[in-house]
């Protein structure tokens, strides 16, 4: 089995190509309701934020892991896929999956280090997932440790010390274009978390005019009512530009909200008053033809990177700590997986499986000499096909076993039943010399 992740993120991917795979909560429960469809993935987390996309998953002894993992990416993007560039992609094995996850967890793979929102986003991909049925021991102790290293971090060190966010940078990169914010009214489009945050962050720095737009205008409301803010109805939200000062876009709309020509049409109602936009959805809210509009200033979230930078440099101190702290978590994590008792009789169950196969399909094909290579190539497929899938159902059975803590019955059973205690039984190098020679 193989323990990996392939994903892109902020480092890898620029804002255009994130949105393209961000991925709201119905279409990743539909994708894992459907991973059967994929029979070399085992278990399967999906994490999508406005910052990455990331699908953690064992697979079988694939040939190919980051193609598997590829095309159930592209599966995300809808049934026609999406063609992703290489050059955006990260793939991890092993023990370095488990690394990147508890980097994941604990914030410092973030785009502020030390934000507080990832680990909320963790633990709810992996409830998704365990929901869904596609997570089992592997990846149910893999992360369960991820989330506990992410606590321990947030409660050992100071990398959280002061409440740094993406809305957090989104409220600075205003207050560093208007200055005092007492004066300045702000609409927020979208009543979820970003939303509430970003509003909570401008409050406590001064701003005492709060639009709230939303679809659901209870939710606008029920927002506004917390910040003694004022609820616009969302097909009117244009209007009410007009004499709003700064405009903060957090929907979860699969399209554009803001489109350019409303925008110029409000303009010359503003006796020339700049406009600034700041958009931090993925997918973007505001068109970016915005931007080319005279008073008005567009910045999406790649635009608060400089605020990011000067917000990380108090953080990157206690960021060292926190990395010291993650990697023996991981390492702890790293030992127990390499030890877990029932994997040696997985893999000798495997090695067996794979002797086998190699002796009879070379008795095959030494009694057909006319095969054509072509030929000979879609019989050794089929039989390694046949191997895999008839040894599926033990593997998955052993797994979900491990996870009640009931391994060590399958244990026995296994050895018994394909008498992996007899002499004649493969070895790890007997495999592996067979492989060699049937590539020969």
């Amino acid at each position: 089995m193989i323990l990996a992740v392939l994903g892109l993120n902020h480092k890898t991917a620029p804002v255009d190509v994130r949105e393209c795979l961000a991925c709201p909560e119905d279409t990743i429960k539909q994708a894992l309701r459907r991973l059967e469809e994929f029979e070399d993935i085992l278990e399967c987390v999906v994490l999508s934020t406005c910052n990455r996309t990331e699908v953690y998953a064992v697979l079988d002894d694939v040939e190919d892991p980051p193609a598997t993992l590829l095309a159930f990416i592209a599966r995300l993007a809808g049934p026609e896929g999406y063609d992703i560039s290489p050059e955006y992609l990260f793939y991890y094995s092993g023990d370095d999956c488990i690394r990147h996850l508890f980097r994941v967890a604990g914030s410092i793979d973030s785009l502020v280090i030390g934000e507080g929102q990832i680990l909320s986003q963790v633990k709810k991909a992996y409830l998704v997932a365990k929901d869904c049925g596609t997570t089992s021991t592997v990846l149910n102790t893999l992360f369960h440790r991820a989330i506990a290293a992410g606590k321990k971090i947030r409660t050992e060190t100071r990398i959280a010390y002061s409440a740094v966010s993406v809305s957090y940078a989104a409220v600075e990169l205003a207050k560093n274009l208007l200055g005092d914010l007492s004066a300045a009214s702000v609409m927020i489009l979208g009543a979820g978390e970003m939303s509430e945050l970003t509003a909570r962050h401008l409050v406590a720095s001064g701003v005492k005019t709060v639009f709230v737009s939303n679809r659901n205008h209870d939710r606008a409301e029920e927002l506004a009512k917390k910040f003694q803010g004022t609820a616009v109805p969302f097909e009117k939200f244009m209007k009410w530009a007009a004499q709003t000062d700064i405009i903060i876009a957090s929907t979860g709309a699969p399209h554009y909200i803001v489109r350019a020509l409303d925008v110029a049409h409000i303009m010359p109602q503003r006796d020339a008053r700049p406009l600034i936009f700041i958009d931090i959805a993925v997918p973007r809210d505001v068109e970016p033809e915005v931007a080319a509009i005279g008073g008005v200033s567009l910045y999406n979230i790649d635009s608060l990177n400089a605020v990011v930078d000067s917000n990380q440099r108090d953080r990157l101190k206690e960021a060292r700590k926190a990395e010291k702290i993650l990697e023996a978590e991981a390492k702890e994590l790293i030992d127990r997986f390499r030890y877990l008792s029932y994997q040696p009789v997985l893999s000798q169950m495997k090695e067996k499986a794979e002797l086998i196969r190699q002796r009879e399909i070379k008795r095959a094909l030494a009694k057909l000499p006319d095969l054509s290579a072509d030929d000979r190539r879609v019989m050794e497929n089929m039989s390694r096909m046949l191997v895999r899938k008839l040894l599926r159902d033990p593997v998955i059975c052993t797994n979900e076993a491990a996870a009640r803590g009931e391994e060590d019955a399958c244990v026995q059973a296994l050895t018994r039943l394909f008498k992996l205690n007899e002499l004649g039984a493969p070895t790890h190098c007997e495999v592996k010399n067979n492989r060699r020679h049937a590539r020969k």
